[in-house]
């Protein structure tokens, strides 16, 4: 196996760090404090093209394949300590543009695509309900066929980047009989403003503050034929290919931050002094940080040969999700070796530390959770 990188995605990989080390960390405590999101840096990532890496040159994108759009997003995540801002550009690029790209008409793409990479829009993906997580065979939101188009009725929540969206990509089962369960799990993309569709206020979160995120409120919202994603029932599938998209590239940039966390503490153990001498020179000091090494590089492999296994047009379901299972609890395991090893400082606000942690735990929550992630390995082992 040839693990090297070619020229070409080199260059792309210093490129992006640079970019996010010099222009997107501006500002961010302040930002995280108060937990606002920044129009201003989202058009930067734009216009630097981070947006369009995967989508084709024909609607403003790069075209770039999942490895080296892998590679991008881990130097993002390792230039830029805002994890949230991050977050709402992967939510947007895997769980809205990607679907659009592979189901989408050409109409919809067309007119969807151009916005959605330039910056000019922003995207959120809507299938989470307040009582339908992981189980959406209970989702409750409803599209009910009339004449030409679909009313629909639900609430959606924790839903990334709907409290300014311009486009909703919204998940609801139609009813085409009456007292049978519905089977029909079907996508639609609802603009703003369509009447029948509000959005709740901005959730406060524990991490990723940066990050807009809130609850999506269908109510008689009446929609065409035309905004319906794909063909009626393919819901599953839409969600399915996002997902193996999202748990490589997300998981890159934490893949980045895991690097990034070894670095300040390689750093710091280096220049912090204890009882006469650096605190490196302690084993136990000098362990934590072997082992967050050992931890980044195979999250790194796992994630590169997710990359590498689609890229020969095979099926990566199950090595996404082994690679977003592993790479999101070690970063949790990572940032909490690093907050113990700065110890005080560590857990001040006035170091970055202490927010690291708050970001990381949410990896093993969002694009599932560590226990589907298990649930899907185990599928596909036939257990």
């Amino acid at each position: 196996m040839d693990f090297a990188l070619s020229p070409e995605q080199l260059e792309l990989s210093r490129a992006v760090f640079d970019f996010a080390r010099a222009q997107l960390n501006d500002d961010l405590a302040a930002r995280d404090g108060s937990g606002s999101f920044s129009r201003e840096l989202w058009q930067k990532s734009a216009q630097f093209g981070l947006l369009g890496l995967p989508i084709p040159v024909e609607y403003g994108g790069q075209g770039q394949d999942l490895l080296t759009t892998i590679v991008a997003m881990e130097a993002l995540g390792r230039g830029s300590r805002d994890n949230g801002l991050i977050f709402s550009l992967n939510a947007q690029m895997w769980a809205c543009q990607m679907p659009l790209l592979r189901y989408g008409t050409d109409a919809q793409k067309r007119e969807w695509l151009p916005k959605l990479v330039s910056g000019e829009a922003i995207g959120a993906h809507a299938i989470t309900e307040p009582g339908a997580g992981s189980d959406v065979f209970s989702l409750a939101s409803r599209a009910e066929p009339v004449n030409d188009g679909y009313r629909l009725n639900g609430v959606k929540t924790f839903s990334t980047n709907a409290p300014l969206a311009d486009l909703v990509l919204a998940f609801a089962y139609i009813d085409r009989s009456a007292g049978s369960k519905p089977k029909l799990l079907t996508a639609f993309l609802v603009p703003r403003p369509t009447p029948g569709m509000s959005f709740g206020q901005p959730m406060s979160k524990m991490g990723l503050r940066t990050s807009p995120m809130g609850e999506v409120v269908f109510d008689n919202c009446y929609v065409s034929e035309s905004a319906r994603l794909g063909p009626e029932g393919v819901g599953a599938a839409i969600f399915n290919s996002a997902m193996e998209w999202e748990r490589a590239c997300i998981f890159a940039s934490h893949v980045g931050a895991m690097q990034r966390l070894l670095d300040d503490c390689i750093g710091y153990a280096r220049s912090r002094r204890q009882f006469g001498q650096p605190i490196a020179k302690f084993e136990s000091v000098a362990n934590k940080i072997a082992n967050m090494k050992v931890a980044l590089e195979a999250s790194r492999l796992l994630l590169y040969y997710a990359g590498w296994l689609h890229g020969q047009g095979k099926s990566t379901v199950m090595e996404s999700a082994v690679a977003k299972l592993f790479v999101s609890e070690n970063h949790v395991r990572s940032a909490l070796d690093a907050l113990q090893l700065f110890g005080g400082y560590g857990y001040m606000k006035e170091y970055p530390i202490e927010r690291e942690v708050r970001d990381a735990l949410s990896g093993t929550l969002y694009s599932g959770t560590s226990e589907m992630q298990r649930k899907i390995i185990a599928r596909s082992l036939r257990l």
